[in-house]
């Protein structure tokens, strides 16, 4: 075929001409279009989806350039630069570059589809660059798809309720300043016409009572059998009018799958200790207005609970280790996970290097974090790692509870309410603030002496924060 070019090219013919009709010749989708180069002659340039079939050749015959071997790097680059962009940047354009579509965003390595959960904009609305117009809801966190360009929603390509991957079209956006009119009443009034009951049915529903009064129809009424009685351990159930079935979301299915995974998969075990708060809490009263005046963050007794479980991971490492395979690894740094319950569900971010933290980086860290986990704007990495939950029920009142183990940790700290007790101090009963604390842990790794030893370090470190201090 190269050789049939040369031919035509040494015979006198156009070679743009000649390579374009060949090309055509040979593969019917491949498209060309003239662009003008620096010597002001026409050049060829491949489109994209006919470049493939450029490899194929060794070398290329265009104007300007010798007939003999001229390599395809060479002629490419001869080309103007501003012309190959302006081919280039129209990718979620149409043909008169008005239009341009609305995609879904790279979600994460670990994330490869989504829930189109719900549109925040309607057809006809105008939006803003990087305004949102839909969110995606994955396993573990949610996603906004934003407007590529200024404009108005001309129409959405995907419903509520799909799973859409990334690269999907989800709108078509027109960057004109007119708004385009969505087509939803015409499809309601399809739809209702479509509904309208048909006259065959009505006739054929008046035409039954007739044939019941015809003679040869009558026969002799049989007693009907009584209704069978309800005995009395046949429970009585509700109607299902007074039901709402409602699908799940990824998050909570996600959770649920974890959950599961964690109790059939670990040998679970959890042991009780109760903690003294009175030390904790004057730290906390004399301290608090300093604190803030100083860091710009309220002193809480997350930040407290954090130093002591970091204590306690370095005086126990077993309890920062994990079991993969037949191999027990242990991690050299100190990583806590914080759960915090969202309107969505339980998401889990981790403070990370907690064991280089002071008070009040750990104070800002959580409060952060907690704050994304809340508006739905928290990324995958970091809710990604952590070698070790805490998890404080008694922000919700809880007095008591067994955590579940967070995969693919071995161990969570569960927090719970204050409560006023009455406790035995230098042999008098005086009221004391009290606090339950729990650890659930793998026993198939942990054995009871180091998770003893472990809960007793934190309750320690609470009752005392000196400790923290002095390292005993």
């Amino acid at each position: 075929m190269l050789g049939a070019l040369r031919r035509k090219v040494a015979s006198g013919g156009s070679s743009a001409s000649i390579l374009e009709k060949s090309l055509q010749a040979i593969r019917p989708g491949v498209s060309a279009s003239r662009v003008s180069s620096n010597a002001g002659k026409e050049v060829l340039l491949l489109q994209p989806r006919g470049i493939a079939h450029v490899r194929n050749f060794s070398h290329l015959v265009l104007p300007g350039f010798s007939v003999g071997l001229t390599k395809t790097r060479d002629v490419i680059s001869s080309i103007q630069l501003e012309t190959i962009m302006q081919k280039s940047c129209r990718a979620f354009s149409s043909e008169d570059g008005d239009l341009v579509d609305a995609v879904v965003p790279f979600m994460g390595e670990s994330i490869t589809d989504g829930t189109l959960a719900t549109f925040l904009k309607k057809p006809g609305e105008r939006v803003a660059a990087d305004e949102p117009i839909a969110q995606i809801e994955t396993d573990k966190v949610t996603i906004d798809i934003v407007s590529p360009q200024d404009g108005v929603i001309q129409e959405y390509l995907a419903k509520e309720g799909d799973t859409v991957e990334p690269g999907t079209k989800i709108a078509v956006i027109s960057k004109s300043a007119e708004g385009v009119a969505p087509a939803a009443p015409a499809e309601k009034k399809s739809k209702k016409a479509a509904s309208k009951p048909t006259p065959p049915a009505e006739t054929v529903k008046e035409d039954r009572p007739k044939a019941k009064t015809s003679p040869s129809a009558e026969k002799p009424k049989t007693p009907s059998p009584p209704p069978p009685k309800r005995t009395a351990t046949e429970p009585i159930l509700p109607p299902k009018e007074r039901e709402r079935r409602v699908p799940m979301t990824r998050l909570r299915k996600r959770v649920a799958t974890r959950l599961k995974d964690s109790q059939n998969t670990f040998a679970l075990l959890t042991t009780f200790n109760e903690v003294d708060m009175t030390n904790l809490m004057k730290l906390r009263s004399d301290y608090k207005d300093a604190f803030v005046e100083k860091h710009g963050v309220k002193l809480g007794f997350m930040s407290g609970f954090v130093k002591a479980a970091v204590s306690a991971l370095q005086h126990q490492p077993i309890v920062n280790a994990v079991i993969d395979g037949d191999d027990i690894i242990y991690r050299d740094y100190i990583d806590i996970s914080i759960a915090v319950g969202t309107p969505k569900g339980l998401v889990v971010p981790v403070v990370r290097d907690a064991d280089k933290m002071n008070f009040a980086e750990i104070e800002k860290t959580i409060n952060s974090l907690a704050k994304k986990a809340n508006d739905g704007t928290i990324s995958i990495d970091e809710m990604a790692g952590g070698s070790f939950t805490i998890s404080n029920g008694g922000v919700y009142g809880s007095l008591l509870s067994t955590p579940i183990i967070n995969p693919p940790q071995s161990a969570i700290l569960g927090m719970h309410s204050i409560v006023s007790r009455p406790m035995v101090v230098g042999g008098d009963v005086v009221p004391r603030p009290m606090m339950y604390i729990a650890l659930t842990y793998d026993h198939r790794l942990i054995d009871g002496r180091e998770a003893v030893f472990f809960l007793r370090r934190i309750k320690d470190v609470v009752e005392d924060p000196r400790r923290l201090l002095l390292d005993v």
